[in-house]
């Protein structure tokens, strides 16, 4: 069945925002109790060099931290986590989770994305937490672990990509790599989160880092960390914001024409019910 498409109004986009600085202000209240170092990331980072908070029309909000660190908010969450308002998801908290990284989800909420509506997992308005492991220093190395980080994210997306695959063969693709066992692709997503654990070069291994470059980030980008404004509060991010942002943007202070300014169409979207009197 065909998943009915649904653009955020400016109005829903105001409300989500809210409940995506919502969600990180209470994770920044974790990692300071806790001493958890990390950094705003890709476009929530942009956003706040370029806008000074959200870029205008975006519907997702990033941060990024070594895996040690997420290892140990994951812990946090479980005993200082707000459970009234929040869910810390990842593949061990939810079983039906098909993502490589962890989220923390607003409570009372519905947001699905087109073709995700029938994946079981739990599903709301959600903050993306990107551990970062070590890679090879060596290029080619390099290379060859960034194509097994490939094959594995698309084991993983097989479970969504069975209904959103451009044709029937590739639906098909999908459908048939899907019965590989979930806890199987974890596992060696788990055994590859071990090498290199010191190297100079990090990466999201669930996650694709930018084209026609180094398939990395420099480790310093997450540990050198200087306070930057993000919607009149101060959040941390990467020091050298500069290095980090061209590598990832190129001219990131350039804003893309009002065709490329888009937000994800979604198929089910609520906000909180005490967001409804705020907003109108």
């Amino acid at each position: 069945m065909t998943s009915i498409e649904h653009n955020l109004t400016n109005h829903e986009l105001e409300g989500l925002q809210r409940a995506l600085l919502e969600m990180l202000i209470e994770v920044d209240r974790i990692c300071k109790k806790h001493e958890i170092r990390y950094v705003l990331f890709a476009g929530t980072l942009l956003g706040a060099v370029r806008h000074g908070g959200f870029i205008p029309w975006d519907d997702d909000l990033d941060i990024a931290m070594m895996r040690d660190e997420y290892i140990r908010f994951r812990q946090a969450c479980a005993q200082d986590l707000d459970k009234s308002r929040f869910f810390f998801q990842d593949n061990i908290t939810d079983q039906h989770y098909r993502w490589g990284y962890g989220r923390v989800l607003r409570l009372d909420t519905e947001f699905s994305r087109i073709g995700q509506g029938h994946m079981r997992m739990q599903k709301g308005i959600f903050l993306d937490i990107f551990p970062m492991d070590g890679v090879p220093e060596f290029a080619p190395f390099r290379g060859v672990h960034n194509f097994i980080c490939f094959i594995l994210r698309k084991l993983l997306y097989a479970e969504a990509g069975r209904k959103t695959g451009n044709s029937i063969l590739i639906r098909l693709w999908y459908a048939i790599i899907n019965i590989i066992p979930h806890n199987w692709i974890f596992a060696m997503m788990s055994k590859l989160t071990k090498f290199s654990i010191r190297s100079k070069y990090v990466r999201h291994i669930a996650f694709p880092t930018p084209k026609g470059r180094i398939y990395a980030f420099l480790r310093e980008w997450f540990e050198d960390i200087i306070y930057i404004e993000f919607e009149g509060r101060l959040f941390p991010g990467i020091k050298d914001y500069h290095a980090f942002l061209f590598n990832h943007y190129g001219d990131y202070m350039q804003i893309p024409p009002p065709e490329k300014r888009h937000t994800h169409p979604v198929s089910k979207f609520k906000l909180p019910a005490s967001f409804s009197e705020d907003l109108n």
